[in-house]
């Protein structure tokens, strides 16, 4: 595990690169959070520990996949986003978002085609690997996109790194918010932020707010 001094400079770098995005703004006019900590069952068991560590202003996209303890789990996570002052989004399930009193709903890029539930009142953000999945998400009311993979990642489902130059020509052309997903680090995330919302990131959270 990272010492107390290396997590201590992986949150600067990531909290200065979050504070070079030029943020945005959801439909209802709420600020959007300017990084996100993405939970995985496999990669964070614990997400309750790395959540009660962030600090205030960040976003959470919750990934439950259907575990049996969402409920138990999702008013927990609620409640703690609340206490400290997070921006807590339920992936693909509006209805324990609305149960559990969640800000918004975070959709796989599989969920814009066709029909798709919608979340009244709530933040909506969503995943996009390409213009055409922007271009949809813009169409149908979305706040945010969450486009990867901008770098190398050890995410099983991760397609070939774009780049930040390619990233920063996608987000200037965008016509909503984007954010950088897939390999952002301490390291990189600065350089992907000249026209991004904010990024959002797995590995990166854990090492910088993780267990000590």
């Amino acid at each position: 595990m990272h010492s107390s001094k290396a997590q201590a400079a992986i949150r600067r770098k990531l909290g200065a690169a979050a504070r070079a995005a030029k943020g945005a703004n959801a439909r209802n006019g709420e600020a959007l959070p300017r990084a996100f900590f993405v939970t995985d069952p496999a990669r964070t068991p614990d997400p309750l520990a790395i959540v009660g560590r962030l600090p205030r202003g960040m976003g959470v996209i919750w990934r439950h996949y259907g575990e049996a303890e969402r409920l138990a789990t999702g008013l927990a996570l609620a409640q703690l986003c609340r206490r400290r002052g997070l921006i807590l989004l339920v992936s693909a399930d509006p209805a324990l978002a609305t149960r559990i009193g969640a800000s918004g709903v975070h959709w796989p890029e599989r969920l814009l085609r066709g029909v798709r539930p919608r979340a009244r009142g709530m933040i909506e953000t969503a995943a996009a690997h390409s213009r055409a999945a922007i271009a949809r998400a813009k169409r149908i009311g979305i706040d945010a996109v969450m486009v990867s993979t901008v770098f190398p990642s050890r995410s099983p489902t991760a397609g070939p790194a774009m780049g930040a130059l390619r990233f920063r020509r996608l987000t200037h052309a965008a016509p909503l918010p984007v954010y950088a997903l897939g390999g952002v680090d301490a390291i990189n995330a600065a350089g992907a932020m000249r026209h991004a919302a904010g990024w959002a990131a797995i590995d990166s959270v854990m090492a910088g707010w993780g267990k000590r």
